[in-house]
């Protein structure tokens, strides 16, 4: 962090930060009316239902689509699953295994009600005081064994085959990652299920599964006992199936959760009320299980110019962030995107890069941000690459980012190879250690080209929340305020899979995590 920092308005940043609030609320206000397959998929996952039928559909698919077409899931998965234990004496798991056979749940009798709720009472907490049980454990590795130094160097990998995966996790942890991502296969963002079990094929990544994410935590828990810290895991809890897969990362202690619907809705056309929904109840179970959160603000400047629209992301950050906090995530918790992403023709690019970069670090000093590295200006030149991103690195230093994804030489050509990777590690320890302190040495001039642009983003941010705050964000987002792209209010993928909500609804995991974070009714 530098010594003397950018003079910021405050009063502008309050009013910043009042906008998106407001914003933020009536967002909330709509997510209230609705549920969605995705949220009763994962509340039926938290009674512990998991597995496939002989058909090979996921068990939650099985019982939550039976219900949605017996039009009784305006009441929530909860009830159905709960009164058929106590009509039938099984498991919730075998109660599912008996649907994946024929059983219609909602042919069975109504039971008693305090019976359906003594089951309700019974299963809530037995699985969220096992996600806790993953936070302690979680925080007690870090304690023992540390972290690295921000900013903390996150490497992907992508092979298809989690087994694959995990060893090019350990050979990147042992050269100096300590973050891994195991990038999603193409397109699962736009599957209405979860895929069950381990796999080893996949298009530009590997399938998210439960089973998966066992694997590679095991796989860098023995690589954190080798190296001497703890390497966190991160992975993709967006798409149709985000708080599903919020709710398999929180039971398989997962660190981090690439967790936005602003992205699903610009860049997989998701439509608004599903997404928003199931944003809110997925980062209310990466609250409680202590999972940092990453926003994806860096995707809107691979379709927008990063120097014109430096104030949307910006903007986007102001309304994450109370998104964020209205379920239940601290600021801690809320990994903010952003990304270097700067035309490398443009006279004095850099300086407006560190602008941008400083700026953002001053408004959310406790948010561990995370910074991105080029992408959109990367080619075949393997050389300038290597020089573009030891100047991200330089940037990445300077300004005391958190999460620093490691830009690769061969960004634009084929998907990195473990020696790709090595020489970004090499690249980013080089620049980050031979300028570890130069932050607190340097100073920024008052009247000098970082200073004055910093104050015109601030100037920019807030005439852009005000409109936004006019239009509504699902407005905004219709009227391509963000990355360029404009997505129809009402259309977008999985649609039909949102329900309002009835007056007897009811999820008892939302209730009881609303409790749990005092979050209140």
């Amino acid at each position: 962090m530098v010594n003397e920092l950018l003079v910021l308005d405050q009063k502008k940043v309050d009013q910043a930060r009042d906008l998106a609030r407001a914003i933020a609320q009536n967002v909330q206000r709509e997510i209230e009316l609705n549920t969605t397959v995705s949220i009763e998929r994962t509340a039926a996952r938290l009674y512990g239902i998991d597995g496939v039928d002989r058909f090979g559909v996921p068990l939650p698919n099985v019982v939550v689509d039976q219900v949605l077409e017996a039009g009784g899931l305006d009441r929530g998965i909860s009830y159905w699953l709960a009164n058929a234990v106590v009509a039938l004496g099984k498991t919730p798991q075998a109660v599912a295994e008996a649907c994946g056979e024929g059983l219609n749940l909602c042919s069975l009798p109504p039971q008693d009600p305090e019976k359906w709720a003594a089951v309700e009472r019974e299963y809530v907490p037995k699985a969220l005081d096992a996600i806790f049980e993953q936070r302690k454990k979680r925080e007690a590795a870090k304690e023992r064994l540390g972290v690295g130094s921000e900013p903390l160097k996150y490497v992907i990998v992508a092979t298809g085959n989690i087994f694959a995966d995990v060893e090019q996790a350990k050979t990147a942890a042992r050269h100096g990652a300590d973050v891994i991502a195991v990038i999603r296969t193409t397109g699962q963002s736009l599957l209405d299920y979860v895929p069950y079990g381990t796999t080893t094929e996949g298009v530009g990544g590997t399938y998210a599964t439960q089973a998966n994410f066992k694997v590679m935590r095991q796989a860098l828990d023995e690589v954190s006992e080798e190296v001497g810290r703890y390497i966190q895991l991160v992975n993709y809890c967006s798409g149709l199936c985000m708080p599903e897969i919020a709710a398999m990362g929180a039971l398989e202690r997962l660190d981090m959760m690439l967790n936005d619907a602003m992205y699903g809705i610009l860049f997989r056309d998701i439509n608004m009320d599903r997404t928003f929904a199931d944003q809110y109840f997925s980062r209310m179970i990466n609250a409680y299980a202590g999972i940092i959160i990453n926003t994806g603000e860096d995707n809107y400047l691979t379709t927008a110019d990063a120097y014109e629209e430096a104030h949307t992301v910006l903007a986007s950050n102001f309304i994450n962030e109370q998104l964020g906090l209205a379920a239940g995530l601290e600021n801690w918790q809320l990994g903010l995107g952003h990304a270097f992403e700067m035309d490398p023709k443009l006279k004095n690019g850099f300086l407006y890069e560190v602008a941008v970069a400083q700026t953002i670090r001053q408004i959310f000093p406790q948010a561990p941000l995370k910074y991105m590295p080029p992408t959109k200006h990367m080619t075949g030149d393997i050389f300038m690459g290597h020089v573009q991103n030891a100047m991200f690195n330089l940037a990445s230093v300077i300004t005391g980012q958190s999460i620093h994804l490691l830009g690769m030489l061969t960004e634009a050509i084929h998907t990195p190879h473990v020696a790709d990777r090595v020489l970004s590690l090499e690249n980013a320890r080089y620049v980050m250690e031979n300028a570890r302190d130069l932050g607190s040495e340097i100073s920024f001039k008052r009247d000098g080209i970082i200073q004055k642009r910093s104050e015109e983003i601030v100037d920019r941010v807030v005439e852009f929340l005000q409109e936004i705050k006019q239009l509504g964000l699902q407005g905004a987002i219709s009227a391509g305020y963000f990355a360029d792209i404009k997505r129809p209010r009402l259309g977008g993928r999985g649609r039909d899979g949102v329900i309002k909500k009835g007056l007897d609804y009811s999820n008892p995991f939302l209730t009881e995590l609303k409790k749990r974070l005092g979050l209140g009714e």
